[in-house]
């Protein structure tokens, strides 16, 4: 079993002490999204490898020498100011983590997202160039795998259409950042890639990749995967993972998020977050059905 920690929420970063508590304590308790009272109950000793999500790892840091399952290191970078995510942390803090983070886990597993990418007058194409290139600049030498997507059309995006103020992309918006994109990833030894996106802007210079792919989990483990149940309802080749995070409980709020789409929930939900609960949220009640989960 693979673990991911987290699509739903950023637990590294603001969650890692209760994440801790469940690794030295050997299992973890996830609540099934579509049904409140179905817990699955997962063992440490049955996890294979953990991928890590994030926009800050500051907090996991001096942890990780605990971990001694393998890693996977996503971290998100994006060039938004606070008007779109209004909790992130100050983005050269986050440059110096990553680099501290090549050393904890090796450059090989350690990938940097440049996702979601949008237009608006704002942050237009020209500011995305710019953005890019100081971000590989800074990371050259730290940082082999860039990964990026495109903003999707998620709850969340369409209530905060007024503030993200978003534009379609065209045929050129996506040469002009394929093509760029590409140039400048390669002049820092690094690769760019898109994954489960609709243009994988590959006749520009993009590999063809996956987030954490089935060869990637294999090399990591020694065992085979199938493939991950896609969100957007078609099959997805990155390897099938675990999430043990939960919708709503993320901090950063940021304006495009899939996993946030009710911010009162999200203020609700980390008032019930207890670091030495099972669960990420809440505690375990009587009426709950707790199965073991071994894939």
């Amino acid at each position: 079993m693979i673990l991911n920690v987290s699509g739903r929420c950023d637990i590294v970063a603001f969650y890692t002490t209760w994440f801790m508590n469940r690794y030295k304590e050997g299992f973890v308790d996830v609540r099934n999204p579509f049904n409140q009272k179905l817990v699955s109950r997962i063992y440490f000793e049955d996890v294979d490898a953990i991928m890590f999500c994030t926009k800050n790892p500051i907090p996991i840091l001096k942890y990780l020498p605990e971990i001694t399952k393998p890693i996977l290191f996503h971290v998100t970078l994006t060039p938004y100011n606070k008007d779109i995510e209004p909790n992130v942390i100050d983005k050269r803090e986050i440059i110096e983590a990553i680099k501290k983070l090549k050393d904890l886990v090796g450059i090989e597993n350690l990938y940097v997202r440049y996702d979601p990418v949008f237009i608006s007058p704002k942050y237009n194409i020209e500011y995305h160039k710019k953005a890019f290139a100081k971000m590989c600049t800074l990371l050259d030498g730290y940082v082999k795998k860039i990964i990026i997507s495109f903003l999707d059309d998620y709850k969340n995006v369409r209530k905060n259409k007024n503030i993200l103020n978003y534009r379609q992309f065209t045929a050129n918006d996506y040469k002009e950042i394929g093509i760029n994109f590409s140039t400048i990833a390669k002049s820092h030894g690094m690769t760019v890639q898109t994954c489960f996106e609709d243009r994988n802007l590959s006749e520009y210079g993009f590999i063809i990749g996956e987030c954490f792919s089935k060869k990637k989990a294999y090399n990591m483990t020694g065992k085979k995967y199938k493939n991950w149940k896609a969100r957007k309802g078609s099959k997805c080749n990155c390897v099938s993972m675990v999430d043990i995070g939960a919708y709503n409980t993320c901090n950063h709020l940021c304006k495009y998020c899939y996993a946030n789409y009710d911010e009162s929930k999200v203020l609700k939900n980390i008032k019930e977050h207890d670091i030495n609960s099972s669960l990420l949220i809440g505690h375990i009640t009587d009426g709950d059905i707790i199965k073991v989960r071994k894939e």
